[in-house]
């Protein structure tokens, strides 16, 4: 394993940061590929630390800096966090994978943090999109793991998706007085747009049992297991988080899981996907902050 050091100095407080060279817990033919990853120290560190989750196609700083800043801003209020790439994105050795093959990245990560921090009881797993399912899928697996951090969980399937589009795209558009103006000065190509909208309508009735690798049903089944505490953050402006919502609306299970007590839930207004603006993180910061020192 090797480390190397910096300082920071964020509003007062020191935060010390290790580049990590360490390995995936895989016993595939790259079991023996190196990952890298970043550990933001506090000056007092306690028993609790945040480990972040990439997702998509990125890897340890993330969207506008997001993982970076994220990090600093915990670590200066006394939380340890490690964010990394999983193996095939950005530092880290490997073939590229999806978020259905990052548990045992997620474990070997986890490993390299507790050696690293000796006073750690504890982990929250922290994960936007597709990194937010890998963290809630590999939760149950580690007893360390008390809590998960998820901003607009990945549960895209075909009719998800069509169900949202046509609720919160198509149906907003008629009520849109631009609309009815385009369509009466011929701006509209209306054969396309009804076509286009029929095939939305048709695919609202996709069966689940055409989208064997839909990630709701996994992740539903790690959510049932998992008795941790959970922190739910949705975009304002997200059709991602529009998709949680109809799933979790329409659905007896989802609705169960996500109404126990030790869930809590908030939306940052007007946020996109990635929370791109300075408000949105800051935002996202400060609700992680106060949901962290509230138990």
């Amino acid at each position: 394993m090797k480390r190397d050091s910096s300082q920071q100095h964020l509003a007062g407080h020191s935060v010390r940061e290790l580049a990590l060279r360490f390995r995936s817990a895989a016993e595939d033919g790259e079991a023996q590929a190196h990952m890298v990853g970043i550990l933001s120290l506090p000056a007092a560190r306690g028993p609790r630390g945040v480990l972040i989750v990439t997702g998509g196609p990125q890897y340890r700083v993330g969207s506008h800096r997001q993982f970076v800043l994220l990090a600093r801003a915990l670590a200066a209020q006394g939380w340890p966090v490690l964010r990394f790439d999983l193996r095939g994105m950005g530092d880290s050795e490997g073939s590229a994978r999806d978020y259905r093959a990052a548990g045992p990245d997620i474990a070997g990560a986890l490993a390299q943090f507790f050696d690293a921090v000796p006073s750690l009881r504890e982990v929250a797993l922290w994960g936007l999109c597709d990194g937010a399912t890998a963290a809630a899928c590999h939760a149950p697996r580690d007893a360390r793991v008390k809590a998960l951090v998820l901003l607009n969980p990945w549960v895209r399937s075909g009719a998800g998706l069509a169900r949202a589009t046509l609720r919160h795209y198509y149906l907003p558009r008629l009520l849109q007085g631009a609309f009815w103006r385009k369509l009466a000065g011929g701006g509209l190509q209306v054969g396309a747009s009804l076509a286009s909208l029929r095939q939305v309508a048709a695919a609202t009735q996709t069966p689940a049992t055409e989208e064997d690798d839909a990630p709701a049903p996994a992740l539903l089944r790690a959510l049932t297991q998992f008795q941790g505490k959970v922190l739910l953050i949705l975009s304002g402006d997200d059709l991602g988080a529009r998709e949680w919502q109809a799933l979790v609306a329409g659905d007896p299970a989802w609705r169960g899981v996500t109404a126990r007590a030790q869930w809590a839930q908030a939306q940052v207004k007007g946020a996109n996907h990635t929370f791109a603006s300075a408000a949105w993180r800051g935002a996202v910061e400060q609700l992680c902050a106060r949901w962290l020192q509230s138990w």
